[in-house]
């Protein structure tokens, strides 16, 4: 369905703006979906990125500025969403030892066993909106939208 079909529009639009349009169309739709896969582990997306963050640490801690630093959403107030998974078991967080003003966190074998759950439905849902283009087009759209995106 073209986005004017979609928004319900009779005037033509320039390319640029529906270049826009389509991008946060998309990802309300990929996020409407993914935020469905979630609701029944009572996390949210950026919870998700966080616990996904801290897996990668493989083990070892990580300070709130590491976790602000691989967010995808770099808005997102990490100390409140370190909160609600600490009050979930999802992660633990404790004072360094040798910098008492930085915090370190760790997620838990809760938080791991919840991803190891979520993997596969994960990966599902990736690849549900991938399956109508062929691998060559994958590549081109990601291409297009880091080249779209990087205006430098």
């Amino acid at each position: 369905m073209k986005i004017e079909e979609v928004i319900k529009s009779t005037v033509p639009m320039d390319n640029s703006k529906k270049i826009i349009l389509n991008v946060l169309y998309t990802q309300n739709v990929i996020t409407d979906n993914f935020n469905e896969i979630l609701k029944p582990y009572e996390i949210s997306g950026e919870q998700y990125n966080v616990l996904r963050i801290l897996r990668g640490q493989k083990g070892c801690p990580a300070n709130m500025c590491v976790i602000q630093e691989r967010m995808l959403a770099k808005t997102s107030n990490t100390t409140r969403l370190v909160d609600k998974l600490l009050l979930k078991d999802l992660v633990t967080r404790k004072v360094c030892p040798e910098n008492r003003r930085k915090i370190e966190v760790t997620i838990t074998q809760k938080g791991l066993d919840v991803l190891l759950e979520l993997d596969p439905k994960v990966i599902a849902h990736e690849q549900h909106f991938s399956k109508n283009l062929d691998a060559d087009e994958i590549i081109q759209l990601n291409s297009l939208l880091e080249k779209y995106r990087n205006q430098n």
